[in-house]
């Protein structure tokens, strides 16, 4: 199989794929731009989804969408199955999320991106009939040292322990939704902080697994094209990720086994969602957030902030850009 990041000489600059990505993340933040603060999720949605379609058919690979965002929100969607990239080059699976923050963006709060993430084609685990998953996430220290199948309060003191502070110093994010009334309670009971996020899945889960972040551990159950999306990322950084599937109701879980998924409280590691180390992860940010630095409009330029992380080097680098404004908006 041809290696993702193969050929990346200086004489074929073009064919290196993560920067490539890129400039489809940043298309769709850009595009997303109007929209925010203005409560129109659903045309800051389309809007990111339409240019983010239109960048990857210049993207010189095969990739077919594996799980995609927008179906779980009656929100536009990149298809799954949808044939991405000009057809030239690896074949990978990609999993997309044209906004991880749809509300975000509407309401012009923080933490808002624009990501998306590829594998070795068959490698990403294909959840699209299940929409949510329950997730714990950690940096390095997590990983040997807790399980989503124990409680959050014995996870909390096994990394305070690994990461060699007191429990009262440990930071917890969490999804604040009514299903994790009674999670949050037992956080803060076993003496550690919370970190509420209103939407934004994917950063708090990158987030929890960066060395220099102020947070230490993400879970909670949030969206399950999120979670693949994330494994991308965790896979670059060295961090610990499990999931549950986690099903609304009978017909969905029938679905989902239908599909070939495990449910019932079956973990799904790092390498259950996808396979391999052969992984690019690229967000922009929408908005301002601990990751990235959102889209900055200033006279004749706009400002673009993303992250690349890849699997097989281990790295994360920045990309700072800045765009012609007569060119986008």
């Amino acid at each position: 199989m041809v290696s993702l990041t193969a050929d990346m000489s200086p004489l074929h600059p073009d064919r290196n794929l993560a920067l490539e990505l890129v400039r489809a993340t940043e298309a769709a933040a850009i595009r997303s731009v109007p929209f925010i603060g203005r409560g129109k999720k659903e045309l800051a949605d389309g809007a990111a989804v339409d240019a983010m379609r239109a960048f990857l058919t210049t993207v010189n690979f095969d990739g077919v969408i594996v799980i995609g965002e927008g179906e779980k929100d009656n929100a536009p969607m990149l298809f799954n199955g949808e044939r991405v990239g000009t057809g030239r080059g690896p074949q990978a699976d990609v999993a997309v999320d044209p906004i991880d923050g749809t509300t975000l963006t509407a309401e012009g709060r923080n933490n808002a991106l624009s990501v998306l993430a590829v594998a070795d084609r068959g490698a990403m685990l294909d959840a699209s009939t299940v929409f949510y998953m329950d997730k714990l996430v950690t940096g390095p220290a997590g990983v040997g040292v807790v399980d989503i199948r124990l409680s959050v309060t014995e996870n909390i003191h096994r990394l305070a322990k690994a990461l060699g502070k007191p429990v009262d110093e440990l930071v917890v994010s969490v999804l604040n939704r009514p299903r994790h009334a009674a999670l949050i309670e037992e956080i803060r009971a076993a003496g550690a902080g919370t970190r509420l996020m209103s939407d934004g899945d994917v950063a708090g889960g990158i987030n929890a697994a960066r060395h220099n972040a102020r947070t230490d551990m993400c879970v909670g159950i949030g969206g399950s094209p999120e979670g693949i999306v994330t494994a991308c990322a965790i896979k670059a950084l060295g961090g610990h990720i499990q999931g549950r599937l986690w099903a609304r109701d009978d017909d969905e879980k029938q679905r989902g086994i239908d599909a070939g998924l495990k449910l019932d409280g079956h973990v799904y590691e790092a390498d259950d969602m996808v396979r391999g180390n052969n992984t690019i992860f690229v967000a922009t940010g929408v908005t301002n957030g601990e990751l990235v630095a959102g889209v900055r409009r200033e006279g004749d330029f706009v400002y673009t902030e993303s992250v690349v992380l890849r699997g097989a080097s281990g790295t994360l680098r920045r990309i700072s850009s800045e765009h012609l404004t007569s060119k986008w908006l």
